[in-house]
Order: structure tokens, then C-alpha cells, then sequence
């Protein structure tokens, strides 16, 4: 889920998500669909597969194939359920703040980010983005390709001093690691708790999408067994209430009134976003609070009482009873809209 981390480059704005920080381009994995020498020789003395030989009589070097692009998780899948059903909305801020609490992460965003000027031009863009990791098809790689090279001058210094480099493994791989548990609880509340052969299902196809960022299997781990380690790792860390965190739950700070969606509501909402821009901000700071993991939650600082979870799950509740009877240009987004029709066909 990655994502919702938008950063600019040479001052243009970005289009996506993607890490949003990290050590430096020594540590970082080549993008994914990079191959090592294009050709390879025989032993001595033989011919390549073509039987061409060199000046020497060594063999021509021979074409290595171009590795296969890993593909989209499959149709039908978990993910394929559940990723573009509009409950998603309500998930992707609790991963998203998950992932600014990283010191690297968040000093990325803070320095490098849209999230003040633009943030419902980032929104859009970075929602995108995630629908085309799922139901791309081709074009899956390509965004993923996409984003490595749009991160790959982000640097810089976090809060404790440490530089940061946006593609560095560990940090890149965090990024990514937030939409498992954040999916696993969401779906818990919102939707119904996931068996545990669907559960596993979930981790191995968010495993195939960080295939699809670039991210090699060696920095995530392979099973669900290795995720929790993992995980708990890091919360107990790395994680704090950093000040993108802080910016990001203020039903304080300044947000534009709404410039995406249908003109007629943007108009009628410009002369009453004063009134309604703070309540706006309560009710996503307690969505996004309220559906992080609660270890995630604990690990950060970020409060939360006994009545907000009654709170929530009163709502949830009707979430529940509400979305499965929408009709489905209604339910899905676009992208995944789109995607369902033609695997119908």
C-alpha cells in the first residue's frame, strides 16, 4: 500500500508513492529488470549457440535473455478483492503514517514531499499508483520501474542526523512491509478476519507487488513466519511520532480545499471548506489511527481510548452492512472497475 509517499525532483512534483527515503546509493538495489553483461562465453575453443566465432576462435558472446517481468498478483486473488474495493480508502492513511514514523522515511517526505502544496493532487496520483501495482497487467512493471527511477535522487538527513537515501533497502522494504498488517487489520474490521490460507495468499501476493517495486526477495522476508520478527523489530526501533506524523494527525494544519473530483462538488465545497476542513481532519486523523494495527499504534505514541474503539467499531459495522450491497461502479475504484469487467470478458 504503499505508498502515498510523493517526493519532487529537481523541483517537478512526483507522481507517486514510493519510499520516501534512504544510506546511500552503494546500498541500493539495482531496479528490477536490470540484468548483469549482456552476453556470456563458452568454454574455450567452442562455438556459441549460433556457432560464431570471434577473431581469437573464442566464441562470440551470446545474448543473454532479458529476465521475464514479474507479474501483478494473480486474478482472483486476495488482493485482487479486496485492493479495489473503496474500504481501501479507509486503510491506506494508517500505512501511510506507518510509514513516515521511520526517522529516514519521514525526513524524505518532509524535505521532498507535495503532501503540503498538493495534497489531493499527491492523494490521486498515489492511489493510482497502488491500483496499477494490482491491476495493471503490463503496465504493473512499468509504474514499479517508474517509481525506483523517480527515487532515486532523494537524499538527505533525518532528524537524528543519519543520512538517508531513498532506495536504500531496509527503508524501501519498510515502505512496502506497511500494507500487509494494515490489510490484515482492515479487512479484520471492515470486512470480515481473514482464514489463514487466505491470510497467508495476502502476504505471498503483497510479496509478488514488492516484486513489482523492485524490491529483491533477499530484503523482505519469504514467509509469514518471518514477517512478525521482522515487524516487531521495527516497531520496537525504529518507529516514533516524527513530525510528518504529527503534521499528518493535526486537525490543525492548513489543507487546501478540494481541487480532484466532480466540479460541481469542488464548487460547492470552496466557500465552505473553512467550516469544514477541521472536522474533516478529526474524523481522517481518528480512521487513520483507529485502523493501524494497535502494536504499530503503541510503538509510535499515538493515543487511543476505549470509547474510540467502540467508536470505530460501531462504524465499521456499518461499513460492512453498507458496502457489500453498493452497486459496483459504486464499490470499485476505476482502475480495478475496469480490470473486473474485463476479466469477465
Amino acid at each position: 500500500m504503499s505508498t502515498g509517499r510523493e517526493v519532487t525532483t529537481t523541483g517537478t512534483p512526483a507522481d507517486t508513492p514510493g519510499p520516501a527515503g534512504i544510506p546511500g546509493p552503494a546500498d541500493t538495489p539495482d531496479p528490477a529488470g536490470t540484468t548483469g553483461p549482456s552476453g556470456t562465453t563458452g568454454p574455450s575453443g567452442t562455438t556459441g549457440p549460433s556457432g560464431i566465432t570471434g577473431p581469437s576462435g573464442e566464441p562470440a558472446p551470446a545474448a543473454r535473455p532479458a529476465p521475464a517481468e514479474p507479474a501483478p498478483p494473480p486474478v482472483g486473488g486476495v488482493l485482487w478483492s479486496v485492493a479495489g474495493d473503496v474500504r481501501a480508502l479507509l486503510m491506506l492513511p494508517a500505512a501511510l503514517t506507518m510509514q513516515v514514523a521511520h526517522p529516514a522515511i519521514g525526513a524524505g517526505v518532509d524535505e521532498h514531499s507535495v503532501f503540503r502544496t498538493d495534497p489531493w493532487g499527491r492523494g490521486e496520483r498515489s492511489l493510482r499508483s497502488v491500483q496499477l501495482w494490482v491491476y495493471g497487467g503490463a503496465d504493473a512493471a512499468a509504474e514499479g520501474r517508474r517509481l525506483r527511477a523517480l527515487h532515486r535522487d532523494i537524499q538527505g538527513t533525518d532528524a537524528h542526523g543519519r543520512r538517508y537515501h531513498a532506495l536504500t533497502p531496509a527503508y524501501y522494504s519498510w515502505v512496502h512491509a506497511t500494507g500487509y498488517p494494515v490489510y490484515r487489520h482492515g479487512l479484520a474490521l471492515l470486512h470480515r478476519p481473514l482464514t489463514e490460507a487466505q491470510d497467508r495468499r495476502l502476504y505471498a501476493e503483497w510479496l509478488q507487488v514488492g516484486r513489482i517495486l523492485g524490491i529483491h526477495d533477499r530484503d523482505m522476508p519469504q514467509t509469514v513466519e518471518e514477517f512478525w520478527p521482522y515487524y516487531r523489530r521495527v516497531l520496537a526501533e525504529e518507529l516514533e511520532a516524527t513530525a510528518v506524523v504529527r503534521e499528518l494527525l493535526d486537525p490543525d494544519a492548513p489543507v487546501p480545499a478540494p481541487d480532484r473530483g466532480p466540479l460541481l462538488l469542488r464548487i460547492a465545497l470552496r466557500p465552505l471548506w473553512p467550516l469544514l476542513r477541521r472536522p474533516f481532519q478529526r474524523i481522517r486523523a481518528f480512521l487513520t489511527v483507529g485502523l493501524m494495527p494497535p502494536d504499530a499504534r503503541a510503538a509510535i505514541g499515538l493515543e487511543w481510548t476505549p470509547e474510540q474503539e467502540r467508536r470505530l467499531r460501531r462504524l465499521a459495522r456499518v461499513v460492512r452492512a453498507v458496502v457489500p450491497v453498493l452497486p459496483e461502479r459504486l464499490r470499485y475504484l476505476p482502475l480495478a472497475r475496469r480490470a473486473r469487467q474485463a476479466a469477465r470478458r
